[in-house]
């Protein structure tokens, strides 16, 4: 890694502050991302690291598309260090080379970050079979909470209602618990359990469902209890991206199971459609179980 701009990488303090690790390609998607991520940062009391990946590789599969940044090393760090000096919170600038899911996953094990945050472009006019996101590689690549920003999004209020799309089956997030608490009750979040059924179910199955994710301590210290939904759809991510473009929804997450990594499926899981389509920003939390 090229660390470039300003940064402040080499203060001990600094180490044990909370980051969110932001990609950057200077295009609009990556700057509605940042300016999503920086409005977290300020009640987090999180640092940016900002990270561009110059996508030099030659099996890259967009290299040779017109869709990557073809800005030299000096264009880079100036835009960089640009970027950085307007920013209202401590930011560290790095540059790193390649595909972009392993100069991410360098970056997670050296910053420890709580999420990974990244714009998804427009992708209306593309068909899911064609699209190949860096967002996807990097769940293949190095599963780390990941929270996916839609070019649209524009509004700069913090999310607060929050809707958690379960499968029914337990889970477990595993070092991860800790700093989605964190995130969650930092933001007061009004958190709703959403389970999409193929038809009408039992009762009795919405304390199963609820008793599962107490369990995983995401609903510790809420503002309120939490509530639940039960869509009927013939299909699960319809059911999700449904309720996504209710009025009362600001944060869609999902789950990625690790079935979803090994699977030659992937962009017909669940995840990888939801990630796409969401109107609403959308945080994939990976599980290990």
């Amino acid at each position: 890694m090229e660390p470039c701009g300003r940064t402040y990488a080499s203060s001990p303090a600094l180490t044990m502050t909370p980051s969110l690790l932001i990609l950057t390609d200077f295009f609009q998607a990556a700057n509605r991302a940042l300016d999503y991520a920086t409005n977290l940062a300020g009640p987090l009391g999180a640092r940016l690291v900002l990270l561009h990946v110059r996508r030099d590789s030659i099996i890259d599969p967009e290299m040779f598309t017109g869709k990557l940044s073809n800005l030299d090393s000096e264009a880079i760090k100036m835009a960089l260090s640009s970027v950085a000096n307007d920013l209202p919170v401590p930011v560290v600038v790095e540059v790193g080379h390649g595909r972009v899911a392993f100069a991410v996953a360098d970056a997670v094990s050296r910053h420890q970050p709580l999420l990974v945050v990244l714009g998804r472009p427009d992708y209306s006019a593309t068909p899911d079979e064609l699209v190949h996101t860096t967002a996807l590689d990097i769940l293949r690549t190095a599963p780390y909470p990941m929270l996916i920003v839609p070019h649209k999004v524009t509004s700069n209020t913090l999310p607060r209602r929050v809707l958690l799309a379960v499968d029914g089956e337990d889970f477990t997030l595993g070092p991860h618990a800790g700093a989605m608490r964190h995130l969650l009750n930092t933001l007061g979040a009004e958190l709703t359990v959403l389970h999409v059924a193929p038809e009408a179910t039992a009762a009795d199955s919405e304390h199963t469902i609820l008793d599962s994710v107490r369990r995983t301590g995401l609903s510790i210290d809420l503002p309120a209890p939490l509530r639940f939904r039960r869509p009927v759809a013939a299909r699960p991510a319809d059911g999700i991206l449904h309720a996504a473009q209710a009025d009362d929804t600001d944060l869609v997450v999902v789950l990625a199971r690790p079935r979803s990594f090994w699977g030659q499926l992937f962009h017909q899981s669940v995840t990888a459609e939801v990630l796409l389509h969401s109107p609403v920003p959308v945080l994939v939390l990976p599980t290990i179980a």
